[in-house]
């Protein structure tokens, strides 16, 4: 088990003794947490759009996905954005949490880069590789180390959450980094090389909104608040591209036209995908996340497959009575 692995479960054990320190007199405010990732950028764009009440929910921003899942775990956020096999893991920690939304599936946005001369994926062998060890770092490394058919001690593993990225490529600390966008664009706009991207596995790396299971009963009007925010965005972001991106390329940290580019690897899932994944008898996230957790298990993220009911709650998207 890596350490960040421990942390989180360490945390999530302590989860009650955080809950049990808030403020009765405080207005409740809803905080969800979320990283630097192109697919969950609707959520910050409606922020920018002035859909959200800021005195009822607020978008906490975080440097990592290691920071977002242990916030979640020690309930210093309610919601957070993560990968489908982070919500697993925060399951298997102990984490009464529901996915209440599906941002996306990752289409070539998650990405393993590699040094000039560094040109297929068969050339990692010996190479010390970046990777954030809670995340979908592990996963896509798990995934890499499978498809090149390399064991774990043939590579030199590289412990490195998100928001140090770009610092190690610089300071030459590895020589293959698996990474997201926007992080991806600007590694390479520094000579990183693309290898390979999550087009060469489809349907794995998929992004969920989750939340505590008390926080969706304490304060149901703001993730409706949220969701609505959320595709009122994507509706905008479609109606008008060039603002949109415009708006979002400053949290980013690319240009508008980058964060277009950005997108390509992004398939975002609308209202009526939607319903698809999370609502009814045999919600369509339930098969994926057991396909998921069968890859996680074999690879040792995971010590045995998750129960997988109650993974959803669809009560939160809009028209839903």
């Amino acid at each position: 088990m890596n350490k960040g692995r421990r942390r989180f479960l360490a945390a999530s054990a302590l989860a009650p003794l955080a809950l049990a320190g808030g403020c009765s007199g405080q207005p409740p405010l809803t905080r969800v947490g979320g990283i630097l990732w192109i697919g969950s950028e609707p959520l910050f764009l409606a922020r920018e759009l002035g859909f959200y009440d800021a005195n009822t929910l607020r978008l906490v921003e975080m440097p990592s996905n290691t920071a977002n899942l242990m916030s979640l775990a020690t309930g210093d956020v309610e919601a957070a954005t993560l990968t489908l096999d982070e919500f697993l893991l925060a399951r298997e920690g102990g984490l009464d949490v529901r996915a209440i939304l599906v941002f996306d599936d990752s289409a070539g946005a998650d990405v393993i880069l590699g040094r000039p001369g560094i040109e297929r994926v068969e050339d990692i062998r010996g190479k010390r590789i970046g990777v954030e060890g809670t995340a979908a770092g592990a996963f896509m490394l798990a995934t890499l180390l499978e498809k090149t058919a390399l064991a774990p001690d043939e590579v030199a593993t590289v412990q490195l959450t998100g928001d140090r990225h770009e610092q190690a490529y610089l300071a030459g600390e590895m020589d293959v980094v698996i990474c997201w966008e926007p992080i991806a664009t600007r590694l390479q706009a520094l000579g990183a090389r693309r290898l390979l991207d999550s087009r060469q596995f489809p349907g794995l790396i998929v992004d969920v909104l989750v939340a505590r299971a008390d926080a969706l009963e304490r304060t149901p009007e703001a993730f409706r608040q949220l969701l609505a925010g959320h595709f009122k965005a994507l509706d905008y972001l479609r109606a008008a591209p060039g603002d949109a991106f415009r708006r979002m390329a400053p949290r980013l940290g690319v240009s508008p036209d980058e964060v277009h580019t950005a997108l390509d690897g992004i398939r975002f899932m609308d209202l009526a995908a939607n319903r698809g994944w999370l609502e009814g008898a045999s919600p369509g996230l339930v098969p994926a996340a057991g396909n998921v957790a069968r890859i996680m298990v074999s690879t040792g993220l995971l010590r045995q497959p998750p129960a997988l009911a109650g993974l959803t709650d669809p009560r939160f998207l809009p028209g839903t009575a």
